[in-house]
């Protein structure tokens, strides 16, 4: 059962605090699936105002950490370690649906499963569940650019 912690997992994600939101590998398979965890604490700083009543993990952020949980299989699926002029970009993020609150204390079980690599075009079956119960699951997305190669770089 191949496992990260999380100096290994820094060498394959550019992300990092409060943005890197992989705590541990779990296992891999390469070319099939990967299963990671985030563990959800107070001190995040998106629950400074969502919301300060009742907080709750944003949407878009249990996205994004399905989102580097599927950069880190396809990298570790490639057998490379990005440099930093590798970029992932977001194509499309398809049949999204949020079934349960993210609250602090949680540790979010990642799970994620290539669906196709095809032509430098990633997609991924990406699900998230808390306690054994369904919190988001979306199809993701993505590509590896250059920095160079990037609109922002012109």
């Amino acid at each position: 059962m191949n496992s990260l912690d999380i100096n290994q997992i820094k060498q394959y994600l550019p992300h990092r605090y409060p943005l890197l939101l992989v705590d541990r590998v779990l296992n891999w398979e390469s070319g099939k699936s990967i299963n990671a965890i985030k563990n959800v604490t107070i001190n995040e700083e998106f629950f400074n105002g969502h919301f300060p009543n009742k907080p709750v993990m944003p949407g878009v952020m249990t996205i994004e950490a399905l989102a580097q949980t599927s950069a880190l299989l396809a990298f570790l699926t490639m057998g490379q370690k990005p440099d930093e002029n590798a970029v992932v970009y977001f194509l499309g993020i398809d049949n999204a649906r949020f079934k349960r609150p993210v609250e602090p204390g949680d540790q979010l079980h990642m799970h994620v499963e290539i669906l196709r690599h095809s032509r430098g075009i990633w997609k991924f079956q990406a699900r998230a569940t808390v306690d054994d119960q369904l919190a988001v699951e979306a199809e993701l997305m993505c590509t590896m650019r250059s920095v160079a190669d990037s609109p922002a770089a012109e």
